[in-house]
């Protein structure tokens, strides 16, 4: 909204033509979303207090986190209020990849709402059941997929919907242009065709995956929520590298015209998520719930998807995956050591994989700051894909 202002204002006042740059537009998308952030947690802790939507504990944890019962859960609306508007203050509304990265964030984020809201208002411990979320997710996903396997692949707003109808015309097997091929880091030219279901299927498993994965983390105080700035911010370079021409031929990188606007949303996340950690750091003041943390894992997945890097996703995420990872090989092991000798036995001490070292003896704080810390290690690592080609 701004930018269409300062445009329509910049013959008559010429340093408004300063809003013409993306980097300006993201450094003050990530202020505005943390001043939006710092300013209305206090508001929005005493309405969730009010409302009495305490965190619930589960009796078969660690004992350390009963304490936390009570606790303002439901946070995350804060983290979607800040980033929303913040967005459309400062993001390009022409731009065909800031509405679909915004659909899916407050999409995901109307579901985790919906399943927190059973959770501690209607005292309904299973919440939205499995089936009905990943119903939900599922058709959100699909959704975003499908329209991305042509904005990706197209270059303009009109470009995108005479792809679809070309597609729709070949009997539906029209190839994908190379930028939409699945990119395997670290080389120069190697990347796979994945043809327009392809790509729906990967895309769909990306947003769906990674909600997923984030909302599994999300276990103790401050513990998802920085990975996820920083992962955010290593995903809003890609996007502003992969939206030049000059910088995505000499980093031998798809060319996306239009991606780099998605750095004002990347600093939109940065900023509300280090306002909402202001909060959320050890003891925690307020959760973010499932409506923060689905939220923030499919804008993550979409961004991924949108500046073709996957796999680069998957390596600054590692701490997301290596979480995800640990709850399926649990109850993978426990089913079958049930099926097979009666008893079902454990690899870890408690899943998720954080919990397994609370059990060892570690203090909260140390999980999360180790894993904060692997994360900033993994982030690194994922930018240097970049060169190391």
């Amino acid at each position: 909204m701004l930018l269409w202002l300062a445009q329509l204002l910049q013959d008559q006042f010429g340093p408004l033509r300063v809003f013409n740059f993306i980097t300006f537009r993201a450094v003050f998308a990530t202020m505005t979303a943390m001043a939006i952030g710092m300013i209305c947690g206090p508001g929005v802790i005493r309405m969730l207090t009010r409302l009495k939507v305490g965190q619930a504990v589960r009796t078969d944890g660690p004992k350390t986190h009963l304490v936390k019962s009570g606790t303002p859960t439901m946070g995350g609306a804060l983290i979607l209020i800040a980033i929303g508007l913040s967005t459309l203050l400062w993001a390009d509304w022409s731009n065909r990849f800031i509405w679909p990265v915004l659909v899916v964030t407050l999409g995901f984020g109307a579901i985790g709402w919906v399943d927190d809201y059973r959770k501690v208002v209607h005292k309904d411990p299973k919440g939205m059941p499995s089936k009905e979320k990943y119903f939900w997710q599922s058709l959100i996903g699909l959704g975003a997929a499908f329209y991305l396997a042509f904005s990706v692949s197209g270059v303009t707003n009109a470009s995108v919907w005479h792809l679809f109808a070309a597609w729709v015309r070949s009997g539906f097997s029209m190839d994908l242009p190379p930028k939409a091929d699945f990119i395997v880091p670290f080389f120069k030219s190697i990347s796979y065709p994945l043809g327009v279901w392809g790509f729906i299927a990967l895309t769909y498993f990306v947003i769906v995956g990674t909600s997923n994965a984030v909302n599994l983390t999300d276990g103790l105080d401050g513990l998802a929520i920085l990975p996820t700035v920083m992962v955010g911010a290593g995903l809003g370079l890609f996007a502003y590298l992969t939206g030049s021409a000059t910088y995505a031929r000499y980093l031998f990188i798809p060319h996306i015209p239009g991606a780099g606007e998605l750095i004002v949303f990347c600093g939109a996340m940065a900023g509300a998520g280090l306002a909402f950690l202001w909060f959320n750091a050890h003891p925690a003041q307020v959760f973010m719930g499932d409506v923060g943390a689905l939220a923030l894992g499919g804008a993550l997945g979409t961004i991924a998807v949108i500046v073709r890097q996957e796999i680069v996703l998957f390596i600054m995420g590692g701490v997301f995956v290596v979480e995800t990872l640990s709850v399926m090989v649990q109850v993978a092991y426990f089913k079958y050591t049930k099926m097979r000798y009666g008893t079902g036995r454990r690899v870890l001490l408690m899943a998720p994989l954080h919990h397994h070292y609370e059990q060892k003896g570690w203090k909260e704080t140390q999980v999360v700051v180790r894993f904060w810390i692997i994360t900033m290690m993994l982030v690194l690592f994922g930018l240097s894909t970049l060169k190391l080609r």
